[in-house]
């Protein structure tokens, strides 16, 4: 310590048992190399507000160049500061196993810089490729993972990838809502050949029925809101196949200065029953989030007899901190706009959250989105509101109907914003529907897609198969796919055994199974399109 820092001591005095941590910024900065606040950040995992508050009590003992958020800084002394960099650290639980594993770390590298930017609406915050690979080495060497089921709920830290390049015997399943990230997850999985399945999924309305109750383990990095905790874990727990032996690791950080947020969250894991079985502090790393330190701490949470294994999450449509679907978030449609759009529609169905003043009295019955994705319902006209952060839902919501759809989504839905996207809507609906949009009044602000089923009676057998897929999308798609291929081979004057169908499809869709058309992600659809042209073609051969 220098004489000429004298607010330094009074920060250290200050800080009390706490002031290690500013101990390790002052390690970073005694090797005398230039620092921005935010790698300063990173490197130390300490949140920016103490890192801040550390330069500026160091004061005329630094050099500085540059003006704003990206100034650098150095030690004018660096020697001064020798002993803060001779302060010893606690071990890493995995460093020492980190050499065995450089061709893992070198892919994740590369894919990590090329993977989809992040989504502020979801929360998301890029972890670092060491800390992916981090996290694949500590499940390889805590757990036995041969032959063993991860289920990564949500997955844009592809840990999914890190954990079966390290462990290839041990394979993953990632349910996440964002087809960005299932598609670059796919696409690496298949080149890299790994065992890796993508679903889509709202985890706001639950899990997949193929990926429920199959899991040996999760790992879950969710929104820091209590709320987000509390329901990716709930959805973690969901996919366990024996709570007796399951696991849930879960990333989750938060500010040192809020640790009554922490409670919170704490205290929602502790009423579900669950033991925590460790708490490794800053094991994840990121490439923002310097607000708590650009890290996170990994939690193993065991379950126990008193762990629900249902659902039972409050709240789940408002989870995230940011965005259409953030607690103190406002939209959707207004009482007057909705009782306009379901009285335009002549709808018999109203499904989602129509604000209860719009809903006539008498003959429309009011389904809730859980209920309409999870088991077939026929309508002869449904409106659908999917505004308020329920938009992503949009071309499955439309499937799950019945002979005429009106969704209304926000206007800046990707879906209906421009002429890219209503032309990959309609892919992703035909043969089955025909689409119109509209916007404007009554409606300002969004637009209302009129989906209603097409005559068939001229389409090609391809189409019809594709066609017979959709009408039951609510099954296993292996299996409507078999008894459709059945059909059409007979309407060509063949024959096909189930066992022969099952075969053919298998062999043209090998990544079909366990998915219904509600839980395929999107990219796949075109997929599915080819596979059934191939089938078709085939029964011609």
């Amino acid at each position: 310590m220098t004489e000429s820092a004298p607010k330094l001591a009074e920060l250290l005095e200050t800080e009390g048992i706490n002031a290690s941590r500013v101990h390790r910024v002052l390690a970073a900065l005694a090797n005398g190399a230039w620092w921005t606040p935010r790698e300063l950040v990173r490197e130390t995992a300490v949140a920016h507000r103490l890192v801040a508050a550390t330069l500026d009590a160091l004061g005329a003992e630094l050099d500085q160049r540059g003006d704003g958020a990206d100034a650098g800084v150095r030690l004018l002394r660096p020697a001064a500061h020798a002993g803060s960099a001779a302060r010893p650290e606690p071990a890493d639980p995995v460093a020492h196993l980190l050499e065995g594993h450089t061709e893992a770390r070198d892919e994740l590298r590369r894919l990590v810089a090329a993977a989809p930017r992040s989504r502020r609406d979801l929360d998301h915050v890029a972890a670092t490729a060491d800390t992916a690979l981090r996290r694949g080495v500590l499940l390889a060497t805590r757990f036995s993972l041969a032959g063993a089921h991860l289920l990564c709920v949500g997955d844009h830290d592809l840990t999914s990838l890190a954990a079966t390049l390290v462990y290839p015997e041990a394979r993953a399943t990632v349910v996440d809502v964002d087809e960005r990230v299932l598609e670059y997850i796919d696409d690496a999985a298949t080149r890299l050949g790994l065992p890796v399945r993508c679903h889509f999924a709202d985890l706001r309305l639950g899990l997949p029925a193929s990926v429920r109750g199959q899991c040996d383990i999760v790992l879950t990095d969710p929104p820091y809101t209590p709320e987000g905790v509390e329901l990716f874990v709930r959805r973690g727990l969901q996919g366990i196949a024996d709570p007796r032996k399951g696991r849930v690791l879960l990333a989750y950080g938060a500010s040192e200065t809020t640790p009554a947020l922490v409670a919170k969250a704490q205290s929602r894991l502790t009423r579900m029953g669950l033991v925590f079985e460790a708490i490794w502090p800053e094991f994840n790393r990121y490439l923002g989030a310097e607000a708590i330190g650009a890290a996170s701490d990994l939690y193993v949470l065991r379950p126990t007899t008193r762990t629900p294994a249902g659902d039972g999450a409050s709240d789940p449509a408002r989870i995230y901190s940011q965005g259409v679907a953030a607690r103190e978030a406002s939209g959707g449609l207004g009482t007057e706009s909705a009782a306009a759009v379901l009285r335009q529609s002549g709808a018999d169905t109203a499904v989602g959250a129509w604000p209860h003043a719009s809903l006539p009295e008498h003959g429309v019955r009011h389904v809730r989105l859980t209920t309409w994705l999870g088991s077939a319902i026929r309508a002869e006209c449904a409106a659908i509101d999917l505004t308020g952060g329920w938009e992503a839902l949009l071309p499955r919501a439309v499937l799950a109907g019945g002979a005429e759809v009106r969704a209304v989504v926000a206007q800046d839905t990707p879906q209906v914003r421009d002429a890219a996207g209503r032309a990959a809507l309609r892919a992703m609906l035909a043969p089955r529907f025909d689409l119109r949009f509209r916007s404007g009044e009554p409606e300002a602000g969004h637009t209302v897609v009129l989906a209603r089923e097409r005559e068939r009676e001229d389409d090609a057998p391809a189409m019809r198969l594709l066609a017979n897929c959709q009408d039951r999308a609510h099954g296993v798609l292996a299996n409507t796919l078999r008894e459709g291929l059945i059909s059409v081979a007979a309407a060509l004057g063949q024959t096909l055994t189930k066992k022969d169908a099952r075969s053919r499809v298998a062999a043209a869709a090998p990544w079909l199974s366990g998915h219904t058309l509600l839980d395929l992600p999107a990219h796949r659809f075109a997929d599915l399109s080819t596979a059934t042209e191939r089938l078709v073609a085939d029964l011609a051969e």
